[in-house]
């Protein structure tokens, strides 16, 4: 018996009779057809997905390479800036260390409140001990700064051990500060050298004064180096010199009073421009001048002169 189609040839009757198909091997090859079409559907999506890309993901393929790129980025910058708040806070240490004798004051703000105050789903129990628990933190916050403050006044009440505090040149600004202690690249030789004070950018002819009281120990006049200098001795192992000055208006050995005219703002062959040289010695051994300007100025004056003075790479001599 062979088959043709449906139908299939007798030999006994030698004629063609219909072939029957039973309903099973009917329904066998509906589930057959559906499983190939659901295959081959499947197969086609998972290459057209994986090859090909509409707009929309194309757009957001573009936006994750960027933030991932950003992200490297932002990465980089808050390494850096973390260094920079560990390097601000030793400094800051060590200002309030050479003024005060103490520590900077600890302030503990207040962490970013990542709640929707709007939110049903907390209770009122919730915001009653939040609330106590910010309190708390600004209780210990605000006595830790009044006890620093209680010691910072007992130690102005004693006056020991403070710096000149003021400014050698009256009304100067952030704008006027040059490079300050440390290895600066000299403007005639360009090379690095030690600094041992602070440039401060002053026209010809500008009133210097003594930033505290004290006794005039030392008075040179001379067209090298730093040309006419004053030094005065202001006790407590604090010394300042004044450097690049004509007409000096003092005298070795006398007492000068705070904000006392010594000189005026001069300038020799050996200076760039003109400008005042001023240092502050402790013991002999010279500190940043800027430092002591923390009391006489605004805190953004103060941080500028800070970034001047450490940015400044070439001295005015």
């Amino acid at each position: 018996m062979k088959t043709l189609n449906k139908y299939e040839f007798d030999i006994s009757t030698n004629s063609f009779r219909k072939v029957s198909t039973s309903v099973g091997r009917t329904l066998w090859r509906i589930m057959v057809y559906i499983f190939v079409t659901v295959t081959l559907s499947i197969l086609i999506y998972f290459v057209f997905s994986t090859i090909v890309s509409t707009d929309e993901e194309k757009k957001l393929a573009r936006e994750v390479r960027m933030y991932r790129y950003y992200y490297t980025i932002l990465e980089k910058k808050e390494k850096v800036l973390s260094d920079a708040i560990i390097s601000l806070e030793a400094r800051d240490n060590g200002i309030y260390g050479d003024l005060f004798s103490t520590d900077a004051p600890s302030a503990d703000p207040l962490s970013f409140v990542d709640i929707i105050a709007s939110s049903d789903s907390l209770s009122d129990s919730f915001y009653i001990s939040y609330s106590e628990s910010k309190m708390g933190k600004l209780e210990l916050m605000a006595s830790r700064i009044e006890e620093n403050m209680r010691h910072v006044t007992r130690h102005l009440e004693d006056k020991k051990d403070l710096p000149p505090m003021s400014l050698p040149i009256v009304g100067m600004t952030y704008a006027q500060i040059g490079a300050s202690v440390g290895m600066k690249t000299n403007p005639f030789l360009k090379v690095e050298s030690q600094h041992s004070g602070l440039d401060i950018i002053v026209h010809q002819g500008e009133p210097v004064v003594a930033t505290a009281d004290g006794k005039v120990v030392d008075v040179i006049r001379s067209g090298k180096g730093l040309g006419n200098v004053v030094t005065i001795d202001h006790g407590n192992g604090y010394v300042t010199r004044y450097g690049f000055l004509s007409d000096i208006t003092v005298s070795r050995g006398q007492n000068v009073k705070r904000g006392r005219r010594i000189g005026k703002v001069g300038i020799t062959r050996t200076s760039f421009a003109p400008h005042l040289h001023y240092e502050v010695l402790k013991d002999g051994v010279a500190v940043d001048p800027v430092h002591c300007f923390a009391a006489s100025v605004t805190p953004y004056e103060y941080a500028n002169m800070l970034y001047l003075s450490a940015s400044t790479g070439q001295s005015m001599e």
